[in-house]
């Protein structure tokens, strides 16, 4: 079996975007084969992110959230407090996938971990994430650096959904928004975090173990 992937968890209270993102960067560039795989569970500030692929007119009226550019693909979404974040440190050559297959497994573990709640999700192939009943409730973006990502996914748990209607999400008008706790689920994110690790887990064929890191370290 591939090594476990370690669980890096930085806590609840929101973390400002930028120096995780840049912790991200220095990982992914300076982690060799021996390096492990991780998954980062975190929420953020309140931030915009504009991925590689952004149209400006798509951030409608940001307002007093600032917005991001960065370096994932897609279009721009929202990150705010209350929203899952897992960002996945994987070596894509490790486990014998690729860039597709990792969104497709990110998409099957978001689907598990909401039925697991009762809640019926599903998959676009036009438009990557998970939708219930046609409303976005996760979201995926990703960079792919030397065969190993970075960036990862956002579930939408319990938060202010209002900041959505201040930008085209994902590049797509109109798109409307829900989370978990208006479904029925659970509003806790430590809840929602550690069943969709197990989750994700299981696609990618590995086990888990909580890191030993200090998760703060890493963004400096």
């Amino acid at each position: 079996m591939t090594s476990p992937l370690e669980l890096v968890h930085f806590g609840w209270t929101p973390r400002p975007y930028t120096p995780v993102w840049h912790a991200m960067q220095r990982y992914t560039a300076e982690r060799d084969e021996t390096a492990p795989d991780q998954l980062w569970l975190l929420n953020h500030a309140p931030v915009f992110t504009q991925g590689r692929n952004g149209r400006p007119e798509h951030v409608i009226a940001p307002g007093d959230i600032p917005v991001v550019p960065i370096d994932r693909g897609g279009q721009v979404t929202y990150h705010g407090p209350g929203q899952l974040m897992a960002y996945v440190m994987l070596d894509l050559k490790r486990h014998g996938i690729g860039i597709r297959s990792l969104v497709s497994m990110l998409e099957s573990a978001m689907i598990a971990t909401l039925a697991g709640y009762d809640i019926e999700a599903s998959a676009r192939r036009d438009a990557p994430g998970v939708y219930v009943d046609g409303d976005k409730i996760g979201s995926i973006g990703l960079r792919v650096s030397r065969g190993r990502s970075f960036h990862g996914l956002a579930l939408n748990v319990d938060m202010d959904l209002e900041p959505f209607s201040r930008i085209d999400p994902c590049g797509y008008h109109g798109l409307r928004m829900t989370q978990i706790a208006a479904c029925g689920g659970p509003a806790e994110l430590g809840v929602v975090a550690d069943d969709l690790a197990t989750h994700l887990a299981t696609e990618l064929g590995v086990e888990t173990r909580v890191s030993e890191a200090d998760a703060l370290s890493l963004v400096g």
